[in-house]
């Protein structure tokens, strides 16, 4: 039986393919009533692909596209099989299979390889590239076009107003978001445009519109239509050997426990679980030992417990006690994830959160860019994919949108989401942030801002990587949405006087 995560993504396809199938019979009437936007970007994909060209259309709907490209071979692939049979009927010389995007193979390269409104609509944009480089050659272009996130409200509005045809599912990726996913997937960007500032068929004001006044400065950054040309890095830088700790911070996580010890994937050379306890009383510990002998030689899996410490100025002798008020002050998160780096093995330092939220599965997309030398520092970021209903209440949806934007813009380095709790970091980088940990001094509760900054402050190159969030299926959620927000307020309060008013500062280091 495949685990719950990969279990619940094979039943999405399913439900995308069938909903695709109900539209497949009404696709045409939507390409001829939104006809000033298909004619755009079949005008501009003809400018970059020449006729009689070898072309793989993923997600080709009906075929409208791929057929004006006029190629001498050609293969449309599509997940829905009405939308296949629709489009080998219209277009009989060219050659049309049910397929999926993030699992095609086929025996022939391809000169062109065009994924036009297709990102919004996968689970893993990573692995749609992986198969674009199974599928090139070394002059190989791929094409992606894609909504403008910015118009988010404004196409969800026109959709529920049955002007546009809703997706089955929408990612809403921004030129840098993508620019970033083909860096990952050892792409270079060769061309970017936008255009299409008024996709209605208005006389005169949409030609001006559209034109001329879709490449000022100001007004581009409303078109509607993204378009990236990048080509594929060859050869394929090969990864580094090397061994990955995953430290797991855990408290009451008694059910969740096993999925992440049965989920977790072989990272590199080696992979050393270690979980950090934060004095359980529901049973954890005692999972975690049975899961030991269970395991014993097949997976290395280790036990910390965090201990607290007296406060210098309380000499009373049950200070000691882990569970003890005062003593347990010290525990936490942010406790647990040095006391878990300081502890590890591995070469490659990665935090999971025992919820499980960010499914185990999703950890080799953190190791690949560590081992390969893409990036220094690895940031989660739960915020390109959508998420499971009730992953995360609104109001912390937003929260993490706003300080995402405060923090990118106080730490000089783009930071797509600050909360996500996976991230993943060289031991030798960790230990130079260790060394300078002084200059910010004690001051983070969650353990995600002592790294973030101490990579910043060290030039790190960061780099986020998309996660798919789910919700929590077992125990009960340790975020307090008050209190943590005033804590976010505060690290934004350190973040500033560390690098806005004393940025000339050197950083420590061994």
């Amino acid at each position: 039986m495949a685990p719950p995560a990969l279990a619940d993504l094979a039943g999405f396809k399913q439900d995308v393919r069938a909903y695709y199938d109900r539209l497949a019979p009404f696709r045409d009437q939507w390409y001829a009533r939104n006809h000033v936007y298909y004619t755009f970007l079949e005008s501009r994909l003809r400018l970059l692909v020449p006729p009689g060209q070898a072309v793989l259309e993923l997600g080709c709907g009906t075929g409208n596209l791929l057929a004006k490209l006029q190629p001498a071979r050609a293969l449309g692939i599509d997940v829905s099989p009405r939308m296949i049979e629709i489009a080998a009927h219209k277009y009989p010389r060219l050659q049309f299979r049910v397929d999926d995007a993030e699992t095609v193979n086929h025996p022939q390269p391809f000169d062109y390889i065009i994924a036009s409104d297709l990102v919004g609509d996968l689970l893993d944009i990573g692995a749609m590239l992986d198969r674009v480089h199974a599928l090139s050659h070394g002059q190989t272009r791929l094409i992606l076009t894609f909504h403008n996130p910015a118009l988010e409200g404004v196409l969800r509005m026109a959709q529920r107003a049955g002007a546009a045809m809703a997706p089955a599912r929408q990612n809403w990726i921004g030129p840098g978001d993508l620019d970033n996913l083909l860096r990952l997937g050892d792409f270079i960007v060769e061309h970017q445009e936008s255009g299409l500032l008024l996709p209605l068929p208005i006389p005169i004001l949409a030609p001006l519109a559209n034109r001329h006044l879709a490449r000022l400065p100001g007004p581009r950054y409303f078109n509607l239509v993204n378009i990236v040309v990048a080509r594929p890095i060859r050869p394929r830088p090969r990864p580094k050997p090397l061994s990955c700790t995953v430290v797991v911070p855990c408290r009451n996580e008694v059910n969740n426990i096993e999925a992440a010890v049965t989920r977790m994937p072989d990272l590199g050379t080696h992979t050393e679980i270690l979980f950090v306890d934060g004095s359980s009383t529901d049973g954890t510990v005692e999972r975690i030992a049975t899961l030991q002998a269970r395991y014993q030689g097949r997976k290395d899996i280790k036990l910390l417990h965090q201990t607290a410490q007296p406060r210098p100025t309380d000499s009373t002798p049950n200070r000691t006690d882990p569970n003890a008020p005062v003593a347990m002050l010290k525990l936490g998160k942010g406790d647990a994830v040095r006391k878990g780096f300081d502890a590890a093995t591995g070469d490659v330092l990665m935090i999971l959160d025992a919820d499980l939220t960010v499914p185990p599965e999703d950890l080799p997309a953190f190791y690949a860019p560590l081992a390969t030398g893409k990036a220094d520092f690895i940031n989660g970021t739960r915020l390109v994919y959508p998420m499971e209903e009730q992953a995360m209440r609104f109001v912390n949806y937003l929260g993490n949108k706003f300080f995402s934007l405060l923090f990118t813009w106080l730490l000089g380095q783009r930071i797509r989401d600050t909360l996500c709790g996976t991230k993943a970091l060289r031991k030798q980088d960790y230990l130079r942030i260790k060394a300078g940990r002084a200059y910010f001094g004690e001051f983070d509760p969650f353990g995600d801002f002592d790294l973030l900054f101490g990579a910043a402050r060290l030039k790190l190159k960061i780099v986020d990587v998309p996660v798919r969030y789910r919700r929590r299926v077992a125990g009960v959620t340790k975020v307090r949405i008050l209190k943590h927000g005033w804590l976010l307020v505060a690290m934004c309060v350190v973040a500033f006087r560390k690098f806005k008013l004393a940025p000339g500062r050197t950083p420590s280091g061994p």
